[in-house]
């Protein structure tokens, strides 16, 4: 099983389980990412170039709102689609930098560092999005269906109780 850091950033080898969206690495990143923005465009020349700034802050919290969002719907197909859109919203925020690379309102130094925290944002959605669709469990959504993958005889937990098969969101149960 793949290990929980990146789902909350802790050692390796421990069983992979999350309580609220904020245990996400990559929503923690992309919260990072929000601050840098809205820190960036709240400067002097930024600030007044209302198309880029407001258009670059919606991308900004699009990336951070849809892992929530996507968490919260409770099946990992929905949730995978979610993290999607929240990837592609990163993609545009750094194409954004580009835009305000270009127009003077950031120096070369600082775009370098504002990408690679796009990157590394990007890395951790797309490692999360490799990490549910190789998991056999679909979610609580799917509270009752028999776990894809995965035999009769485990559909027991150690403790006698009936097995949810929820992996990637951790139930109530």
């Amino acid at each position: 099983m793949r290990s929980k850091q990146l789902l909350s950033g802790q050692e390796r080898g421990t069983e992979a389980s999350l309580e609220r969206f904020e245990d996400i690495v990559a929503w923690r990143k992309a919260r990072e990412l929000v601050k840098e923005v809205y820190d960036l465009t709240s400067r002097d020349t930024f600030s007044r170039d209302y198309g880029l700034r407001d258009q670059i802050r919606r991308a900004a919290l699009s990336v951070m709102s849809n892992i929530a969002e996507g968490f919260g719907r409770g099946g990992n197909k929905e949730f995978i689609r979610f993290l999607c859109i929240a990837k592609g919203s990163a993609h545009e925020v750094r194409s954004e930098f580009y835009a305000a690379l270009d127009a003077g309102h950031i120096q070369s130094k600082e775009f370098d560092s504002l990408y690679q925290l796009c990157e590394e944002t990007e890395r951790l959605i797309a490692g999360f999005i490799r990490y549910l669709q190789q998991c056999p469990y679909r979610g609580e959504a799917f509270k009752g269906a028999k776990p894809r993958g995965i035999p009769e005889q485990r559909q027991e937990a150690k403790d006698g109780k009936p097995w949810t098969g929820n992996v990637a969101l951790k139930t109530a149960n």
